[in-house]
């Protein structure tokens, strides 16, 4: 789906930066589920909407880029403990000489030429980690909506579930996504089928009791692991 939104934005916005187009795509293909839906998210958008997102998510990412930079910069001149190249002297007077173990701005030029190069793999690696904590946000909160309708005991536990998880690209989050879909409906419907049925006697506090049944309680304990007591409001 991530390819096919691409395509439609690059298609729809040329001359926008595709890696920008493409981080878009994977930020609508969250939320759409067939061509159709994607078709008209596409449609929907304005060229200044797409400009403005692709120009925040460019700045994140310079900015990224720029402190890994200067930090690694500032790490060279400390370990080599640069010296700028002083002028040179009149013809008739020798050039002064550098203290013994200080670099000129020539031999600098060539430490970062050769570190840049080294270093390279290692930004790109920074990088990618921050836009993967971009679509973390992004995936928890399509998350906290899917899970918006639980009880608070079973909405914390996937939560809680959901930040210990890493997913390597979109497709691996919605195929999670899908299936928490499913917990959540089968979730909702025992608990329903419960209500409905009292489990032998009333779900909701009456004489010596404040909240659900230990039948629900018992399901709450099993599906969550959690030991915290629901009242009938959670349900």
């Amino acid at each position: 789906m991530k390819e096919k939104i691409q395509a439609l934005l690059e298609a729809k916005f040329q001359g926008v930066r595709k890696d920008g187009l493409n981080h878009l795509a994977g930020a609508l293909a969250l939320q759409v589920n067939t061509e159709e839906e994607a078709a008209s998210a596409v449609d929907g958008l304005s060229a200044e909407q797409v400009n403005r997102f692709v120009t925040d998510w460019r700045r994140e990412v310079d900015a990224e880029i720029t402190k890994a930079n200067k930090t690694h910069e500032d790490g060279l001149r400390k370990k080599y403990d640069f010296a700028e190249k002083k002028p040179d002297k009149p013809e008739e007077s020798p050039p002064a000489k550098l203290p013994e173990g200080t670099l000129d701005a020539e031999a600098i030029q060539r430490i970062v030429i050769d570190t840049v190069h080294a270093t390279a793999g290692d930004i790109m690696k920074k990088v990618t980690a921050l836009e993967g904590s971009i679509a973390g946000r992004r995936w928890r909160e399509v998350l906290e909506k899917e899970l918006a309708d639980v009880p608070e005991v079973y909405r914390g536990k996937v939560l809680k579930d959901f930040d210990r998880m890493t997913f390597p690209d979109e497709d691996s989050f919605n195929g999670y996504l899908n299936d928490t879909r499913k917990d959540v409906e089968a979730f909702t419907q025992e608990l329903s089928d419960l209500k409905l049925s009292g489990i032998g006697r009333p779900i909701f506090g009456t004489s010596g009791t404040d909240g659900v049944s230990a039948g629900v309680q018992n399901y709450i304990k099993e599906k969550t692991g959690s030991e915290k007591v629901l009242t009938g409001k959670e349900i």
